[in-house]
């Protein structure tokens, strides 16, 4: 076997810098996975200095704002601050719009009492909740400010603006949805894909609804009925055991998450059992995991896992999640196709224990529901992503996957209002042949000129994995140039790995065609997203 030489350690914030060892050596990390480690420069001291000093009021910049960071460093990061912005750091995606509000509005929310659910965060799940919880406890204790530290507690929420909470008008949020009705479903995969994507439709015709490209949809799903059965069968229970008003049945398809087990649950089971079960319950509900396994508890599992307790019907739902909507980037464009919207959506299957787990709201999509039925839905508002203001600027869309949902979007709207602006779209999959989504769409409006340039990227067709930030590369002097006569550059899809490789291809770009150095380079990047020139939607 080979023996991978690890790449040399870089200190690009210098010592000098006024962080702890462990955020310079999270920031040190930061910026060594963005930048070559051929090219990377050092920050100087005042340049480290800024890279987090941006005031409280533009959290916008600081890193703690990486939801891929283990929720532990996110909170280091955020050490010294006020309460309000621990809860933002806490927050494992930045303003996906999920909880209904941006992160910023939801945190100040919490902090000043307006708000009382702390569970809200989707992309945060437990984590994020439990951490919630222990940091809106300490709006009551008022600690002495130790080293600096601004005090928490009641001075804390006397700093934090007040949010006003108001009812959005029907079908605008979470609070408020409405109906829409289920037309059909299209796979967009071929072949032998190893993918199961759906070109989703909506008729919004009855709900008056409309949108504009960027926003997203918010869609409330239910539960699979077969495991709804299993789990009535675990708790020993009737269907038909009224619970609210309602059936149990119906109750757990349509009201609760039967996904991660709650700590709530945990702390029901420890009260119904003893010995180890009991200690095994309780470590579980403090965010323990004494067996290892807690990641894959979800409720049926635990119900499972702590066999032979059989909670009452009642006091089992209330132990559980509300059941929350997913959002999903919008495909189409109001302009375009007026009372119709559409979704690109992957059904999410995977086996943990030889047992088949579903992605809930995929999976309700992309088979459970049936033509003509409806469903609850909301339009989400776009926070800082969506076309530019002028139809004349360029624009430059990455969106492998469902990522391309929507950059379809915006194409069919410059289409249909005819925005003159160049478009240049970079989509990628694993194999051409079965998962190019919508191809013939994409070459007709290539062949038109509507599309001004495809570049493709198949991650599976050769022996050599090649990716959009590899055919980025390629034709990075076009891309360049592009940029230099003022387009406006997107990113949309995976966070993890896609997003972050995108950029530091596009700083490499800008440093090796921009004539920059590496440090000028970044700072440019950085200045696109302050403009408005870079926006991403990233999950």
């Amino acid at each position: 076997m080979n023996q991978i030489t690890p790449p040399p350690k870089l200190d690009i914030i210098p010592a000098s810098a006024p962080f702890s060892d462990a955020q310079r050596s999270w920031l040190n990390g930061f910026f060594a996975g963005l930048l070559s480690p051929d090219v990377a420069t050092p920050l100087s001291a005042e340049q480290g200095t800024a890279v987090m000093q941006s005031g409280d009021g533009d959290d916008g910049e600081a890193p703690w704002h990486d939801q891929t960071m283990p929720i532990a460093d996110r909170m280091k990061l955020a050490e010294g601050r006020p309460v309000r912005r621990k809860m933002m750091a806490a927050m494992a995606q930045q303003d996906c719009g999920q909880c209904g509000y941006n992160c910023s509005d939801y945190s100040e929310a919490i902090a000043s009492r307006s708000e009382a659910r702390l569970n809200l965060c989707v992309p945060g799940g437990k984590e994020t909740a439990r951490m919630l919880k222990s940091l809106y406890e300490e709006l009551d204790k008022a600690p002495a400010a130790k080293g600096g530290d601004k005090p928490a507690g009641k001075a804390d929420v006397a700093a934090a603006p007040a949010v006003t909470v108001t009812i959005a008008e029907p079908g605008r949020s979470r609070d408020n949805p409405v109906a829409a009705t289920f037309l059909s479903r299209r796979l967009l995969n071929k072949g032998k894909s190893e993918k199961e994507t759906y070109h989703i439709e909506f008729d919004l015709s009855e709900s008056k609804l409309d949108y504009v490209v960027g926003d997203s949809f918010g869609v409330f799903p239910r539960n699979d009925v077969g495991l709804v059965d299993q789990i009535i069968a675990l708790l020993g229970a009737s269907h038909t055991t009224k619970v609210n008003g309602k059936t149990l049945r119906e109750v757990l398809i349509d009201d609760v998450s039967l996904s991660p087990a709650p700590d709530s649950l945990f702390e029901l089971i420890s009260f119904i059992t003893g010995g180890a079960q009991r200690e095994k319950a309780r470590a579980l509900a403090q965010g323990e995991d004494p067996d290892g396994d807690a990641a894959t508890l979800d409720v049926m599992a635990t119900l499972q896992k702590f066999s032979g307790t059989r909670p009452h019907p009642e006091a089992f739902v209330e132990a559980l999640e509300p059941l929350q909507p997913r959002l999903y980037s919008i495909s189409s464009s109001h302009n375009a196709t007026p009372g119709k919207l559409s979704l690109t959506v992957d059904s999410v299957r995977y086996v943990i224990n030889k047992r088949k787990r579903l992605g809930v709201a995929s999976t309700f999509l992309g088979e459970r529901i049936n033509d003509g039925e409806t469903l609850k839905v909301y339009v989400q508002k776009a926070h800082g992503f969506g076309l530019p203001q002028d139809p004349k600027t360029p624009i430059i869309m990455i969106g492998p996957g469902t990522g391309i949902a929507p950059f379809r979007a915006f194409l069919l709207d410059r289409k249909a209002t005819g925005a003159p602006g160049k478009n240049w779209l970079f989509f990628g999959h694993q194999r051409s042949d079965c998962d190019f989504f919508y191809q013939d769409e994409l070459n007709a409006m290539k062949t038109s000129g509507q599309l001004t340039r495809l570049s493709l990227a198949w991650s599976r067709d050769g022996e050599k994995k090649f990716y959009v930030q590899d055919r980025m590369r390629e034709v990075g002097r076009e891309l360049w140039t592009w940029l230099a006569e003022g387009a406006h550059l997107y990113i949309c899809g995976d966070a993890k790995r896609m997003a972050k490789d995108v950029e530091r291809a596009l700083v490499d770009i800008v440093a090796q065609f921009g004539a920059r150095s590496t440090d000028e380079a970044v700072s440019f990047v950085a200045e696109l997203k302050k403009t408005g020139r870079f926006q991403a939607d990233v999950y």
